[in-house]
Order: C-alpha cells, then sequence, then structure tokens
C-alpha cells in the first residue's frame, strides 16, 4: 500500500496536532541549549550556596585567628577542631567563609543593578519609541551624550564622591535595612553596598534604553495599536499594555547577559579601591587583596578569581541560550 493510500484512510480523529503555549516553545528551545543548560546548574548551585552561608560556613567573616596567617587548604583549628578548607588569608581570616559570603555581596549587586537599569531603560526607551518627535529626540541624543562618556574613570569619580560624603545622596532607612538583610551587612556597610548599586545602574540602563526604543519603533506601527485606540485607550495604557510586554524578549536577553558585567564591574571596582572595601568581604576586594602576595603565592588570586570568571562565563552562556530560544525566525 502507497503512502497516500494510508494517508486516506486515515480520519480526522486519528490525526493530533500537539499545540503548545509560547512559553513551552521557549522553554523546549532553550533546554535544546546545552552550555545555557549547564551553566544554569551552576548559578543555581552558586547562589543556593551563597544564600546557605550563614549555615555552611563554619567561621564569621571577620574573626581572627592569631599567628595562623596563610596556612594550608584542609588546615583543623586544633582548639576548635573547625576547618579551614581553603586556608585562610593574610590576619588569619577563614577564606572559605569570606569567599562564600562575597559571592553573596557580589552576586546581589549585580542583580539590583541589573533590576533597577532595566527598569529605567525600559520606561525611557518606551516612551522615546512611542511618542517619537522632541520626545524622543531629547531622550536619545541625552542617551547618546552619555555613552560617548568613558564609563570606567567616570564610575571610579563618582563612586570616590559618593562613598566619602554620605550626606549627598540621603538613603532611607528602609532601604538599608533590606538591603543590610539582604547582603548580612550592618548599616554603614550596607549603605556603601546601595551606593554601588545606584553608581553601577546609573550608567547601565543607557543600551537597555537603545534597546527598548527600536523594538517599541516597529511595534508602534502594528494594528493592535490603533485597535487599542480606536477602543479608548490611553497612550499610558497602550505603552503598559502593549508596548512594554511584547518588547521584553530582547530586554530579558539583555538583562542576563548584563549581570556578567555587572559582576566583573564591581569587582574592578572594588578591586580599584572605589568599591566596598575590606572588612566586608566581595569578589574584587578579596582580589586586590592579593596583589602584595601573588609572588608568592601564585594560587591566591585565583580564589577570588575563579568565581568571578565562571559566574561572567556562566551568564554570557545563559543570555546565549535565551536569544536562542526567544529568536522567533529560528526553527523547532
Amino acid at each position: 500500500m502507497t503512502v497516500s493510500a494510508q494517508l486516506d484512510k486515515l480520519d480526522a480523529e486519528s490525526v493530533t496536532i500537539e499545540e503548545r503555549s509560547p512559553f513551552q516553545i521557549v522553554l523546549r528551545r532553550f533546554v535544546r541549549h546545552r552550555l545555557a543548560m549547564v551553566s544554569l546548574a551552576v548559578m543555581v548551585l552558586i547562589f543556593i550556596v551563597t544564600i546557605l552561608a550563614p549555615y555552611i560556613t563554619s567561621f564569621k567573616v571577620d574573626e581572627l585567628n592569631v599567628n595562623k596567617y596563610f596556612v594550608p587548604f584542609g588546615t583543623v583549628d586544633e582548639a576548635t577542631g573547625r576547618v579551614h578548607y581553603l586556608g585562610t588569608d593574610n590576619i588569619g581570616r577563614d577564606y572559605f567563609s569570606r569567599l562564600i559570603y562575597a559571592g553573596r555581596i557580589s552576586l546581589t549587586v549585580a542583580l539590583l543593578s541589573v533590576l533597577i537599569s532595566e527598569t529605567i531603560g525600559i520606561l525611557v526607551g518606551s516612551v522615546s519609541g512611542f511618542y517619537g518627535g522632541w520626545v524622543d529626540a531629547v531622550l536619545m541624543r541625552f542617551v547618546e551624550f552619555m555613552l560617548t562618556i568613558p564609563t570606567l574613570p567616570l564610575l571610579l569619580i563618582i563612586s570616590s564622591m559618593l562613598l566619602r560624603n554620605e550626606d549627598l545622596i540621603p538613603i532611607p532607612d528602609s532601604v538599608l535595612n533590606f538591603v543590610g538583610k539582604l547582603m548580612l551587612l550592618g548599616p554603614r556597610d550596607a549603605r556603601n553596598a546601595v551606593l554601588i548599586v545606584i553608581v553601577l545602574a546609573g550608567f547601565g540602563w543607557l543600551s537597555s534604553a537603545q534597546l527598548m526604543r527600536g523594538t517599541v519603533l516597529s511595534l508602534r506601527e502594528q494594528t493592535f495599536v490603533e485597535a487599542s485606540r480606536s477602543l479608548g485607550a490611553t497612550n499610558i495604557w497602550i505603552i503598559l499594555k502593549h508596548m512594554i510586554p511584547n518588547a521584553m524578549a530582547p530586554i530579558i536577553v539583555d538583562a542576563s547577559l548584563g549581570l556578567a558585567g555587572y559582576v566583573v564591574a564591581e569587582a574592578a571596582l572594588a578591586f580599584l579601591g572605589f568599591g566596598i572595601q575590606d572588612p566586608v568581604p566581595t569578589w574584587g576586594n578579596m582580589l586586590s587583596a592579593t596583589q602584595t602576595y601573588m609572588f608568592d603565592k601564585p594560587w591566591l588570586p585565583l580564589l577570588p578569581g575563579i568565581p568571578i570568571f565562571v559566574c561572567s562565563l556562566a551568564f554570557n552562556y545563559i543570555g546565549d541560550g535565551l536569544r536562542d530560544a526567544l529568536d522567533p525566525r529560528l526553527k523547532l
């Protein structure tokens, strides 16, 4: 029997088509990206370890062990029986505990910076692209001007000014308490963390604003916008209800890729002495503290350097997987 004859015998009830929601399609594409899935598993593990830092570590981050500087890996504290899995630093503090707490602070700073910067970029870009005219001209010329300025020197100058002058930007106590509980910091250290987030997010929204504007420009001419207007919808309602949700795919990719940049930027500021400072541990200031001893102990910079490298690489692979999954031009 030929194939055509077999197809003729099939009735409508025997032929079923599996329907998938857009979320299922994106999820299926993302799961097929093996490097993205491995990176996601690595980042989930790192986040779990940093969240459970008070229960995993047996030493406090500022606990000193007199005359036990740079002890080898796996050294057991004779008095308490606790183990220094990664040894101690130059003043006898447990390196493993500080590394985990540093990950909690560095990753939280990166996440908060991404959330704030992407939110600002979404609002500015959607308003600029939707209204056009002089609104678009003013906003985009400002964005282009800011993008022409070298970012790192400006970050160093502004972070130095903010960290030295506590009254320059008043921060509500509720925000300090929230950040302090999130990062396990005191009020003063929480204020420094908030200022670093403000500095990073203050320059991180520029590219996302341009990306959102370009997407909204292509959407505002669609027929559903005219249909919404004919039903009496206001411009604000159209932006919030239709423009932003339909333009979120590239923003999600930009946010995932931006996480890697914020991890490196926070580490760079702390490494140069303009970020969160010791004794509060971050991967950046831990890396900075190894400069004096790296020639005698060349493995020392690798302890904070490897987590920075792993997180940056993982975020980039996750962003790459999301970009492929959210691209409507790709086939299933």
